[in-house]
């Protein structure tokens, strides 16, 4: 299991383990009234924005059973519980008459490569299942008309992510290239979006997780100083 702060996070019966980017995206992420957790796993993402949106109603779609499960049994043992809904189906056959504010998604991001011979974790990390142009439909079609859908998404996929957003209807707004160290590229993007006819300002950034000398740096400590305990350490 995982500590943070607020609630605990239990994994053994989830291929994606509690790791960097879904605790970069749940600080991240912008949020609303109604907010949509796209492969919620855990329900490590569903929980962080439901501790930083404190009158918002989360859905937290997740299409594999015993991570379904999981994510059931984490929320329930928090004080958030009453606004976090799990629901077990495929995001595609998801639906609702209600638009939502805010979009999140750690998806499933590997399209070419080798398929991972533990069929749960090959689910939850390659597009198989969940091809970017479905992903982006999905998105198009529940995002509200000033919502903002995010992501965070690997350097070598991201090109090919922006592509399919943007034949969705869909423009980035926000960007933020990730670097583990200041000696490396940016490993992870995390991005927004907006729907394309929703004029903005298109913000860019780039940021370190660790200083030179290893520990985190001021940017990431203040980043996720709600959800760390002391201490911790994260994979």
């Amino acid at each position: 299991m995982f500590a943070f702060k607020k609630f605990v996070i239990h994994q053994d019966h989830c291929a994606m383990k509690v790791g960097t980017d879904g605790v970069l995206l749940g600080s991240w992420a912008n949020g609303g009234k109604r907010i949509l957790d796209i492969g919620t796993g855990t329900g490590l993402i569903a929980l962080m924005m439901a501790q930083r949106y404190t009158d918002a109603t989360i859905d937290a779609v997740e299409i594999d059973h015993d991570a379904a499960l999981q994510a059931y049994e984490n929320v329930s043992n928090t004080e958030f519980a009453n606004r976090i809904k799990i629901v077990e189906t495929a995001i595609q056959h998801y639906s609702t008459q209600d638009k939502y504010n805010a979009i999140v998604s750690n998806p499933p991001f590997f399209i070419d490569s080798l398929l991972n011979p533990n069929a749960q974790r090959s689910t939850a990390r390659h597009a198989c299942t969940l091809k970017y142009c479905e992903l982006f439909a999905t998105v198009k079609a529940l995002l509200d008309t000033d919502g903002e859908f995010s992501a965070i998404i690997p350097t070598e996929c991201l090109q090919a992510f922006i592509a399919e957003a943007y034949k969705a209807g869909l423009a980035m707004s926000r960007q933020c290239a990730v670097r583990t160290t200041p000696r490396k590229q940016p490993k992870r993007h995390l991005v927004a979006f907006h729907h394309a006819d929703h004029k903005c300002e298109r913000e860019m950034e780039e940021v370190c997780l660790q200083d030179i000398d290893g520990s985190r740096s001021e940017w990431y400590a203040q980043l996720t100083a709600d959800f760390y305990m002391v201490g911790s350490i994260n994979s």
